[in-house]
């Protein structure tokens, strides 16, 4: 289920917000979870603890500190959330993208307007899930795009996730539960029960090991080269790509 969160210190534009999002499910059929801060450090305190969003439409003049300052802390958390900035001046427009802001949007903000950005941040939200994975790391909720995800291993209840740009992102869980949540896609296969690896990267599988486009060596216990040998070979012949022994 999507979830939305408002945050201003306007308690009668969050009273509009919250009409303007009923009326948004009642059109559109949509079931939306809503959350409504008036104060932007309880909306931190939620984030902090580790509670997520889709979308955050958040006002940029806050008592104290503004939306801007606000949204830095936020992506330090989660770098994921939509964040639609709610202004009468124009005067941040610019910084605002400097947070990875999804819109800058004028209030008052009419109902053609709330529906359009709803529309689109929704339809961005499910097209970014059906390829991607989030995950909790140290750093604070992020994206993982599983195209660029070259292969994942456990170290103890750490979950090491490398990526095809050599970054490496440090999760906790157990790979039984990843390989069940990414069995859906045909590309990922487990060699190993520390490994799970996405097929693309693979250069070479010898009885030994595969190795990885990054040189990385996967070990494959004994028994099991011809195994993973054919799933390669159905794998790289469905997707039409030329194999060579």
């Amino acid at each position: 289920m999507i979830k939305v969160a408002f945050c201003d210190d306007d308690m009668s534009v969050l009273d509009e917000l919250k009409g303007l999002l009923n009326r948004y499910c009642k059109k559109r059929h949509q079931e939306i979870e809503c959350a409504a801060f008036y104060s932007s450090l309880e909306l931190l305190a939620e984030i902090e603890k580790g509670v997520r969003y889709d979308i955050l439409f958040l006002d940029v003049i806050l008592p104290n500190e503004n939306g801007i300052s606000i949204a830095k802390e936020i992506r330090q958390y989660d770098s994921v959330v939509k964040i639609i900035f709610l202004t009468s001046s124009s005067e941040f427009a610019i910084q605002s993208y400097t947070v990875g802001a999804y819109f800058y949007q004028m209030k008052p903000i009419w109902e053609e307007n709330f529906f359009r950005l709803m529309d689109s941040a929704i339809s961005e939200c499910r097209k970014e899930e059906q390829n991607s994975l989030i995950l909790r790391c140290k750093s604070g909720i992020t994206r993982i795009d599983l195209s660029r995800l070259e292969y994942c291993e456990v170290l103890g209840r750490t979950l090491l996730f490398h990526m095809e740009n050599g970054s490496v992102l440090e999760g906790t869980g157990s790979m039984d539960k990843l390989y069940v949540q990414l069995s859906q896609y045909e590309n990922f296969v487990r060699p190993h029960r520390s490994f799970l690896i996405n097929m693309e990267y693979i250069t070479k599988i010898s009885h030994k090991a595969i190795t990885m486009e990054n040189l990385a060596e996967i070990p494959i216990p004994h028994g099991k080269c011809c195994e993973i040998k054919n799933l390669y070979l159905e794998y790289a012949f469905d997707r039409k790509q030329v194999f060579i022994s």
